[in-house]
C-alpha cells in the first residue's frame, strides 16, 4: 500500500520528490514492476529535474528495449493505477516514507548477512554489524542550511539563550567551558597510565548524579563493580578500607540518603577490552530506553583507545583506526544529542613529563583533531606532595584555550574525589611554567587549604 502511495507522490508531488528521492533505491520496492517504474521515474528526474507525467512514463517504458512483453504490460498497468493522490499531511507522508525505507534497508541487510554467514566468508562476517547499523540509522535530513539574511532574526534570538550544559563540581572546569559541556560534543581527558583518568571521570559522574542527571558509564578496562565502588567512595565519603568494613545496615542507610538526594540514575555497563564500538553503544542506548525508560544526559567511555571501530578494520595504521573510533563516538554524541566524555593515554615520552602538548596523544593525532575539548591531567611528585593535580587545556571549542590554560585542583585519591583549592594555589601557574618547584613549595600551606564542608558525604 505504501509502495503505491510513494509512486503516486513521485509523479504528482514535486516537493515530496525533492525531499525523498535521494534516499529511495530500486531495491526498496519488493515488486519487480514497481521497481522498474521507480527506475524510470528516477532516471527522468535526474535528467530533466522534474517529475514525469504518466504520459511521459508510458513513452519511457515503451522505449526501454530491455523489457519483455509481460514486464512491459505489468509496468504499464502500475502507471495506469497512479492517480492523483488525495491531500495528506506532509509530515505524516515523510515519516511513513522514512519508516518504509528503514524497514526495507533492515530486511535487505538481514538477507545480505545470512548470505555472508552461509558462505563463511570471514572478511564479510566482520561487516555484518556495520550492515545492520547502517540500516537502522536511516534518517531524512531535509535541512538545506542556514540562510544568513532570511534567518537573521532566528539567529539573533539564539544569542541571548543560554545553552543547556552539563556542569562540573570544579570552578575552573566550569569557567573554561562557559558553564559545562554542551550537547553533541566529544570531550577527552589525556593522562599517563595510572595518573587518574578513571578517577576524574568517576568524580564527574558522581557529581552529575547528584545534579539529577542520568549518567551512562561504559567501562572496558575495569569491571562494573570496580567502577561502582569508586563512585561509592566518592558519594559516601569513604576510603576503600572504610567501605569494605562497612556493615550492610550502615551501607543501606547511606544509600537511602543518597536516593533522597537525587532524581538521577547511573548505569554502568562493562564490555571486554577492544570488543565494543559505536554500534554496540547505540544498541545499548536503545535497549535502556525501551527496557528501563532510561535516557542518559551524558555518557562516559573508559576509554577511547580500547574501543573498536564500527567501520575500520584494525591494521597497522593506528592513526586511521583511532581517528575512526573518535569520529564514530562524536557521531554518536550528535545522534543522541548529549556530551560524551572519554579518555586517552599519553605516549611514553610524557610518562614522567611535567608538561603536555597535543603531540603527547598516544597513537593518533586524529583524536585531538576530532575532539571538541581536550584537557591533560598532569601528575608530578611535587604536586602529589601537595595533594593536587594540574590540568592543562590542549583544545577548547567552547572558550579561548589561552585563558586559564593551566590550573590545579585538589585530589583525594583515597575517596576518589577532586575538589577546588584556595585561589592562592593558582598563582604563578595560570600563565607561567607548568612546574616551578620553588614557587610551589613557598605556597605549600596555602595550597593545602580547601573548603571541606562541601564534601561531608551521606553520613
Amino acid at each position: 500500500m505504501i509502495d503505491h502511495t510513494i509512486l503516486q507522490n513521485l509523479i504528482y508531488n514535486e516537493k515530496y520528490v525533492r525531499a525523498i528521492l535521494h534516499y529511495l533505491k530500486p531495491e526498496h520496492f519488493s515488486d519487480n514492476t514497481d521497481r522498474i517504474v521507480f527506475k524510470h521515474i528516477q532516471k527522468f528526474v535526474e535528467k530533466y529535474n522534474s517529475p514525469p507525467t504518466k504520459e511521459a512514463l508510458y513513452i519511457e517504458l515503451s522505449n526501454d528495449d530491455s523489457l519483455n512483453e509481460n514486464v512491459f504490460t505489468g509496468a504499464k498497468a502500475v502507471v495506469a493505477n497512479l492517480s492523483c493522490p488525495e491531500e495528506v499531511n506532509e509530515k505524516w507522508l515523510l515519516d511513513q516514507t522514512e519508516q518504509f525505507i528503514r524497514d526495507r534497508e533492515v530486511y535487505n541487510a538481514i538477507h545480505k548477512a545470512i548470505k555472508i554467514y552461509d558462505n563463511k566468508i570471514d572478511e564479510g562476517i566482520g561487516k555484518i554489524p556495520q550492515l545492520l547499523e547502517q540500516a537502522i540509522s536511516v534518517s531524512f535530513d531535509n535541512h538545506v542550511g542556514h540562510d544568513f539574511i532570511d534567518d537573521a532574526l532566528v539567529r539573533f534570538e539564539q544569542y541571548g539563550k543560554k545553552d543547556a550544559r552539563i556542569d562540573f563540581n570544579l570552578h575552573y572546569f566550569n569557567m573554561i567551558t562557559r558553564g559545562g559541556l554542551p550537547d553533541k560534543t566529544f570531550n577527552i581527558i589525556i593522562a599517563p597510565t595510572g595518573a587518574g583518568k578513571t578517577l576524574v571521570m568517576c568524580n564527574f559522574a558522581a557529581h552529575n548524579l547528584l545534579s539529577n542527571k542520568n549518567v551512562l558509564y561504559i567501562t572496558m578496562e575495569m569491571a562494573e563493580e570496580a567502577i561502582a565502588q569508586r563512585i561509592d567512595q566518592n558519594l559516601l565519603d569513604l576510603t576503600t578500607d572504610q567501605l569494605l568494613h562497612l556493615s550492610k545496615l550502615e551501607y543501606e542507610k547511606k544509600l537511602e540518603k543518597l536516593k533522597l538526594t537525587t532524581k538521577g540514575k547511573l548505569v554502568i555497563k562493562e564490555y571486554p577490552t577492544g570488543s565494543a564500538h559505536s554500534g554496540h553503544f547505540r544498541h545499548l542506548l536503545n535497549e535502556l530506553r525501551l527496557k528501563k525508560k532510561f535516557i542518559p544526559d551524558i555518557i562516559y567511555i573508559d576509554y577511547v583507545n580500547i574501543c573498536a571501530s564500527a567501520r575500520v578494520k584494525m591494521s597497522g595504521d593506528s592513526y586511521g583506526y583511532v581517528k575512526a573510533i573518535a569520529e564514530e563516538l562524536r557521531g554518536l554524541a550528535i545522534e543522541f544529542k548529549l556530551p560524551i566524555v572519554s579518555a586517552t593515554q599519553s605516549n611514553r615520552d610524557s610518562f614522567s613529563a611535567s608538561d603536555f602538548d597535543l603531540k603527547n596523544t598516544s597513537e593518533s593525532i586524529g583524536l585531538p583533531q576530532t575532539a571538541d575539548f581536550m584537557i591533560a591531567l598532569i601528575v608530578t611528585e611535587e604536586l602529589d606532595e601537595l595533594g593536587q593535580v594540574m590540568f592543562k587545556q590542549l583544545k577548547n571549542r567552547y572558550n579561548d584555550p589561552n585563558l586559564n590554560r593551566r590550573f590545579v585542583v585538589g585530589i583525594d585519591r583515597a575517596k576518589m574525589r577532586l575538589y577546588d583549592v584556595e585561589q592562592s594555589a593558582q598563582e604563578n601557574i595560570l600563565d607561567g611554567p607548568v612546574m616551578d618547584k620553588g614557587k610551589f613549595m613557598e605556597e605549600e600551606d596555602e595550597r593545602k587549604k580547601f573548603d571541606r564542608t562541601k564534601f561531608k558525604g551521606f553520613r
